[in-house]
C-alpha cells in the first residue's frame, strides 16, 4: 500500500511537473481573424481645435505597442515609470502624423518634415495659433519640436535631452508679442546613473512618533537611499528659455522641478519643486514643495510658499492637508495667483461651518492677500469669468452633494448659490458652465455678451438614455433656455459654441452604425455642416444587433444594460445561446438614483482593447455595462450588504435574458476588470448563477488593502468582518465554477497587487477549483502591448469556447473564419 501511495504521488507530481512545463512553454497565442482585425484596425484620429477657431488639426494615433516596445528598461520609483533610456514615461500612447484643416471646410494637409518614425506627444497650439509644438521620442531621449501653421512644415527645435520624467507636459508656452517656450531639460553634466553598492551601509529604517499616518496601498514608492538618489538623478531638470528660432538659455539652478506655469500676461512664472525629506509612503507628489515665483526673464522674485510632506492626513474620501493648496492663475487677469485654505483642519470629522477659503493675490505679490469666499463644503475648483463673476463649485462626496455659487472677484463676498444636485441623479444634473478663451488666451466663462447669461452643457441623462443639451442660464433669475438637445437617433455632443450670436455650435455626431464625426450646427437656419469624415473602423460589426434593455431588481430597483447579438439571431426562432456578462460595480446612497438610466442607445460601439463585445462576432449575446449598483440607503452604507446585492444584480439580468429568449439559465459567463474582478470572483463564491467567470487585474483580499478600498472610508480596524465577507479570497473553499484570472506582472494600481491574483489561484488550487492564472509580463492595470492584448483575447475565448460551447452559427460565419 506505502508502494502505491509513492507511485501515485510521485504520478501526481509529474503530472504537475509537465503542466508547468506546457505552461511555460506557451507563447504568445493570437485570437480568430474577427476579433483580432477589430484590434488592428487603425484608430480614430483626434481633433484639436485652434485658439482662434480656424484650424482643426486631426492627430493620427498609433495602433497597440509591440512587447518589445513595453519590454524596454523601466523605472519604477516615486511613484513614477521612467524609461532610463529617455528620461520619459514608460507607457505612452503616440501620434504617429498630424493633418491640418480649414474649420470652415477644405482639404487635410499633412505636416511635412516630420520625423521619418514620428512618436510625437504633449502636442499643443501656441497662444497665437500661429505654432503647434510637439514631443519627438526617439530611442535615447525626448526632443522638442515645432510646426509652422502657415507653411505646414515642422522644424526640430532641441537636441534629444527633454526631462519628462515627471508626469504632465515638459514644456509650457510662454505668451510674448512672439511667443516662447519654456521646459524642462536633463541636465548636462549630470553624470551616470548612481550605482548601487553590492555592501549596504546599514539598515533602512522607517519611524513613526504617535502620530496616525493612515494611507492607501500605492505602488512604485521609493524603498531605500539608492532609491532616493536615482529618482533625484532623473527627476532633476534644469529649467530653459526657449525662441522660436532655436536660442535657448537656462533660467536658475537645476532642481526636482514639477511645475512651470506662467501668469496669462507672460510676466511671471509659477514654480515648484520637491525637496526632502522624500518619503518611502507616499508618491512624490505628497512630497515636500517649495513654490517661488520668477519673472519672464528667469530670475527668483520672492518664495510664495514652503509645502510640507503630506504623510499624515485625516482619514476620509474630503480629507485634505491643512496650509495653502491649489495655487494657480487666475484666468481673467494678468497675474493674479488664487489659493485655497482649509479651515477644519483637512479633516471631514470636525464640525465646522465653513471647510475652505478661497484667496487671492495680486502681482507683485507683496501685500496681504485678499479673503475670497468661504464654502460650506469641500473647494471644488472655480471657473472665472471676469471682476463682476465667477463660480466655484464645492462637493462632500459622503453626501454625494455639490453645490455651485457665484461672487465678485473683485469686490468678493459671500458665495451666491445658483444650484446644487446630488452627483447620484443623473436626470437632475444641470450641466457644467461652458467656457471660451478670452485676450490672455484662458479659458474663462462663456457669456451672451452682456454680462446677463451663462451657458450649461451636459449629458442629458433620461429615461431614453443620454440627450446631450446647451441651456442659456439667465444668472440673475436662474431660468434656463434650452438651445439644442441631442435627438434620436442619433447621439450627439456639443463640443462648443463658435458664436453665440449667430448661434452657430460645434458637435461630435455618432449612431448605431456611424463612428463619430464633427459637424457645424447653425442653429437659427436649422443647417448642419459635417467638417470630418472619419470612415467606420470595424465593417464586421455593421450587423451586429443592439439594444438598451431594462429591467428590475427583486428589491425594485431598476437596472439597465446594453445588449449585443449576433448577426441574423433571432431568439424566438433560434433559441438560446450562450451569453457573457461584463459588469462594474457602483456604490450608490439612493435606490431611487441607482435605478436611472445610464449610457445611450444611439451611440457608436467603440471597441476597446479591453472589451467584452469582441464575443458577439463569436455567435455569443453580450450583456455589456450590465447595472451592478451596491445602494446604502440612509445610516447604511453601500458595502454592508455587497454580496447580496451582487447576488441580486446577477438574478436579475439573467431573468431578464430568460424572459427574452436569450438563454435559457445555463451558458452565463461573468466577468469584468479590477473591480468588476473581484465582482466576478464574488459573484462565482456566493451563487451558482453562472457557468465560469472572467477575472482580469483584479483585488481579491481587502486585508491587504486595510486603510480602505474603492469607495469604502472605514478601514480594517474598524469594520473586519466586512473586510472579511467582501473578500472572495476568504471564501476559496466556495468556489465551484470554472474561473480565468488575468493580470499584468507590472500592475501599479493602487490596491491590485499582482500578489493579489497568485495568492488567490493558490487558495483555489488549494482547494482543488478549477481555475487558470495568466500572468501578463510587462504589463500594468491596463493591458497595452498587441501581443499581451491579443493573447488575453485568446485566453478568453478558448476558456469561454471549452466551458460555454459554441456560440450562434459559429461553425458556418464567415466572420470567424481564420484568413
Amino acid at each position: 500500500m506505502k508502494n502505491s501511495y509513492t507511485y501515485l504521488l510521485l504520478g501526481l507530481l509529474l503530472s504537475l511537473c509537465i503542466t508547468g512545463l506546457q505552461a511555460q512553454k506557451l507563447g504568445y497565442q493570437e485570437p480568430v481573424s474577427a476579433i483580432k482585425n477589430i484590434i488592428d484596425a487603425p484608430p480614430t484620429p483626434g481633433v484639436d481645435m485652434s485658439p482662434d477657431g480656424q484650424w482643426i488639426l486631426l492627430e493620427e494615433r498609433s495602433s497597440l505597442p509591440t512587447i518589445e516596445e513595453l519590454a524596454q528598461p523601466e523605472l519604477r520609483i516615486g511613484g513614477l515609470r521612467i524609461n532610463p533610456r529617455t528620461n520619459g514615461p514608460s507607457r505612452s500612447g503616440y501620434v504617429t502624423g498630424l493633418k491640418i484643416r480649414p474649420m470652415e471646410g477644405g482639404e487635410n494637409v499633412a505636416i511635412e518634415g516630420l520625423p521619418e518614425t514620428p512618436r510625437l506627444r504633449s502636442i499643443s497650439w501656441s497662444p497665437d495659433g500661429q505654432h503647434i509644438a510637439f514631443t519627438h521620442t526617439t530611442a535615447s531621449g525626448i526632443e522638442l519640436w515645432v510646426a509652422d501653421v502657415d507653411t505646414r512644415k515642422a522644424r526640430k527645435l532641441t537636441a534629444a535631452h527633454v526631462n519628462a520624467a515627471i508626469r504632465g507636459s515638459a514644456y509650457t508656452w510662454l505668451r510674448g508679442e512672439t511667443p516662447s517656450i519654456i521646459y524642462r531639460a536633463c541636465v548636462n553634466d549630470r553624470g551616470e546613473v548612481p550605482q548601487k553598492k553590492l555592501t549596504p551601509k546599514g539598515p533602512v529604517i522607517q519611524e513613526n512618533v504617535g502620530a496616525a499616518a493612515a494611507v492607501r496601498t500605492y505602488q512604485d514608492l521609493l524603498k531605500s537611499p539608492h532609491d532616493e538618489d536615482v529618482f533625484s538623478y532623473f527627476a532633476t531638470s534644469q529649467i530653459t528659455h526657449l525662441s522660436m528660432d532655436g536660442q535657448a538659455t537656462a533660467w536658475g539652478e537645476p532642481g526636482l522641478f514639477t511645475r512651470v506655469s506662467p501668469s496669462p500676461d507672460g510676466n511671471y512664472i509659477l514654480v515648484s519643486r520637491m525637496v526632502k525629506p522624500f518619503s518611502y509612503l507616499v508618491p512624490y507628489y505628497r512630497f515636500p514643495q517649495i513654490m517661488d515665483i520668477w519673472t519672464r526673464d528667469g530670475k527668483a522674485h520672492m518664495n510664495l510658499a514652503n509645502i510640507p510632506l503630506a504623510e499624515r492626513m485625516p482619514k476620509g474620501f474630503m480629507a485634505v492637508r491643512t496650509g495653502p493648496r491649489g495655487h494657480s492663475w487666475r484666468a481673467d487677469k494678468p497675474a493674479t495667483l488664487a489659493w485655497v485654505e482649509a479651515m477644519d483642519g483637512g479633516d471631514p470629522k470636525e464640525m465646522v461651518e465653513y471647510r475652505d477659503q478661497l484667496f487671492m493675490l495680486d502681482a507683485p505679490f507683496k501685500g496681504e492677500p485678499v479673503e475670497g469666499p468661504k464654502t460650506k463644503l469641500r473647494f471644488g475648483g472655480v471657473t472665472w469669468g471676469d471682476g463682476d463673476m465667477a463660480v466655484v463649485e464645492e462637493q462632500w462626496w459622503n453626501t454625494r452633494q455639490v453645490r455651485v455659487g457665484a461672487f465678485s472677484p473683485d469686490q468678493p463676498g459671500e458665495l451666491k448659490e445658483l444650484f446644487s444636485y446630488s452627483t447620484e441623479n443623473r436626470y437632475g444634473l444641470p450641466g457644467d458652465f461652458m467656457t471660451h478663451r478670452n485676450d490672455w488666451g484662458r479659458q474663462v466663462l462663456l457669456t451672451d455678451g452682456k454680462g446677463e447669461s451663462l451657458f450649461l452643457r451636459g449629458m442629458g441623462a433620461s429615461p431614453d438614455g443620454n440627450r446631450p443639451f446647451i441651456d442659456q442660464y439667465d444668472i440673475a433669475s436662474g431660468e434656463k433656455e434650452r438651445w439644442w438637445r441631442s435627438e434620436a437617433p442619433y447621439f450627439e455632443y456639443p463640443a462648443d459654441i463658435l458664436d453665440v450670436k449667430k448661434r452657430h455650435i460645434l458637435t461630435s455626431r455618432e449612431s448605431n452604425k456611424e463612428p463619430a464625426n464633427f459637424y457645424i450646427r447653425d442653429l437659427k437656419k436649422e443647417k448642419t455642416t459635417q467638417i470630418t469624415d472619419f470612415p467606420h473602423p470595424y465593417p464586421a460589426m455593421k450587423s451586429v444587433q443592439k439594444k438598451m434593455i431594462s429591467y428590475t431588481r427583486n428589491d425594485g430597483v431598476p437596472l439597465t444594460g446594453t445588449l449585443y447579438t449576433p448577426p441574423g439571431y433571432d431568439p424566438e426562432e433560434d433559441g438560446p445561446i450562450p451569453v457573457l456578462l461584463w459588469a462594474y460595480p457602483r456604490e450608490f446612497k439612493s435606490m431611487a438614483n441607482a435605478g436611472q438610466v445610464s449610457g445611450s442607445p444611439h451611440t457608436f460601439t467603440r471597441i476597446r482593447t479591453g472589451s467584452a463585445i469582441f464575443w458577439v462576432l463569436q455567435g455569443y449575446a453580450v450583456l455589456d455595462n450590465a447595472s451592478f449598483p451596491v445602494i446604502g440607503e440612509g445610516d447604511k452604507e453601500p458595502n454592508d450588504t455587497f454580496v447580496e446585492q451582487l447576488v441580486g444584480n446577477g438574478e436579475a439580468a439573467i431573468n431578464k435574458l430568460k424572459e427574452m429568449g436569450i438563454t435559457d439559465g445555463t451558458r452565463i459567463a461573468v466577468g469584468g476588470h479590477s473591480y468588476g474582478a473581484f465582482m466576478t470572483a464574488n459573484l462565482l463564491a456566493h451563487s451558482d448563477l453562472f457557468t465560469c467567470g472572467i477575472a482580469r487585474s483584479g483585488a481579491y483580499n481587502r486585508t491587504l488593502t486595510p486603510f480602505g478600498f474603492q469607495r469604502e472610508e472605514r478601514t480594517f480596524w474598524e469594520a473586519p468582518m466586512l473586510y472579511f465577507g467582501m473578500s472572495p479570497f476568504m471564501h476559496a473553499d466556495k468556489v465551484n465554477e470554472p474561473i480565468l484570472l488575468i493580470h499584468g506582472q507590472a500592475d501599479n494600481n493602487s490596491g491590485t497587487f499582482p500578489i493579489q491574483s497568485e495568492r488567490f489561484y493558490a487558495a483555489l488550487k488549494g482547494h482543488g477549483a478549477q481555475a487558470r492564472l495568466v500572468m501578463l509580463p510587462h504589463e500594468s492595470h491596463g493591458y497595452r502591448a498587441r501581443e499581451s492584448v491579443l493573447h488575453m483575447l485568446w485566453e478568453m475565448d478558448t476558456f469561454m469556447q471549452k466551458h460555454m460551447g459554441p456560440g450562434f452559427q459559429q461553425e458556418s460565419n464567415s466572420l470567424n473564419a481564420d484568413n
